[in-house]
């Protein structure tokens, strides 16, 4: 298992986090148990967690656990949880409010049975509370000894940058990492939100790496998914899903470039594209979003696999989601009538 560090902090985490979505739900207390083992006889570090998981069952888990393992396997846990959603009916239980985030992060860490968490990600952008409001929060929640780090989840380019921006004009604890959906079927966020975390330093924690499947070869062209599946699973909305993402040529000429280069390599699909997105710009873990140990087992394989120059460069031709030739794509207006020699 590599190491790098979480955005610009010296803290160092594994470069494959365990996500624990499923905690509670579709994984039980003692599966969940086997795959926090296995994450972390295999080198990893990073879990993360958040209060909407399962109602709070996920970090309720997760603290069971650190709390029945050793001194030392707990001092080496590095845990992250978000807090943002609603966990009851109140007006006031949802948000990034200094109300509700201060409640929310004292829940989950009752839930964890710590004192301080590492990472406290806010899970998505706030349209009604003052940013303000919210960075001031985090900032006291540092200081005051409850969280180590801050972070964002699920935030555009410019969400960034005015986040980054007010931070630095308030000295406050700014955000080190931004959790959004990354893989080789969505690539979009490369155009802005990659561009904006690079300029301010912070790390990428992707999730949903394997496309919700589709990149571990479940799924085919000529056949739905049923019964055990994350599409399959919900017949309405997965047959939706599955339509829309189907009906596009580039899926299937993604999940042919990772089925090549796997099969070239030895290697499962998973792998393959764990391995490619943990290799992009700015990425500092991909987290596993495992259901099962054996599936677990498979993902972290990912840890040892690093892809040619020649097998990325497939991957990216296959993967390109087709920027407009304006303002993404081409020259732009930006490089027009630039002609300065600066070879000198």
């Amino acid at each position: 298992m590599d190491y790098r560090n979480l955005g610009r902090t010296g803290c160092a985490v594994s470069t494959l986090t365990l996500g624990t979505m499923t905690f509670g739900k579709e994984t039980d207390e003692h599966a969940a148990h086997e795959q926090l083992d296995a994450f972390f006889e295999a080198g990893g570090n990073l879990v993360d967690t958040a209060d909407v998981y399962t109602t709070g069952v996920s970090e309720e888990v997760v603290g069971h656990w650190l709390a029945q393992r050793p001194a030392d396997v707990r001092d080496r846990a590095v845990v992250a949880t978000k807090g943002r959603f609603p966990m009851g009916d109140d007006v006031n239980d949802l948000g990034l409010s200094r109300r509700h985030l201060q409640r929310a992060l004292d829940a989950s860490l009752r839930r964890l049975g710590v004192d301080c968490v590492d990472l406290y990600q806010v899970h998505s952008w706030d349209p009604v509370t003052p940013l303000e409001e919210t960075l001031a929060t985090l900032d006291d929640m540092v200081r005051a000894g409850k969280v180590r780090y801050v972070g964002l989840s699920n935030y555009t380019g410019w969400q960034v940058q005015k986040t980054m921006a007010l931070a630095e004009r308030h000295g406050w604890h700014a955000p080190v990492t931004l959790q959004p959906q990354y893989n080789l079927l969505v690539r979009e966020l490369e155009w802005e939100i990659v561009p904006s975390c690079l300029d301010a330093g912070l790390g990428l924690l992707p999730w949903s790496p394997l496309g919700g499947g589709w990149l571990t070869g479940k799924y085919t062209r000529d056949q739905r998914p049923t019964g055990a599946t994350r599409l399959g699973e919900n017949p309405e909305r997965g047959v939706e899903a599955y339509d829309r993402r189907s009906a596009q040529q580039r899926t299937w000429d993604v999940v042919d470039a990772v089925r090549e280069v796997a099969d070239g390599r030895g290697a499962s699909m998973a792998q393959v594209a764990l391995a490619w997105l943990a290799d992009r710009p700015a990425v500092t873990s991909v987290i596993l979003g495992a259901r099962t140990s054996e599936q677990l087992a498979d993902n972290l394989g990912a840890a040892g696999l690093y892809l040619d120059a020649d097998e990325t460069a497939r991957l990216d031709a296959a993967s390109d989601p087709g920027a407009a030739d304006y303002p993404y794509g081409g020259p732009g207006i930006a490089q027009r009538g630039r002609t300065v020699d600066r070879s000198q």
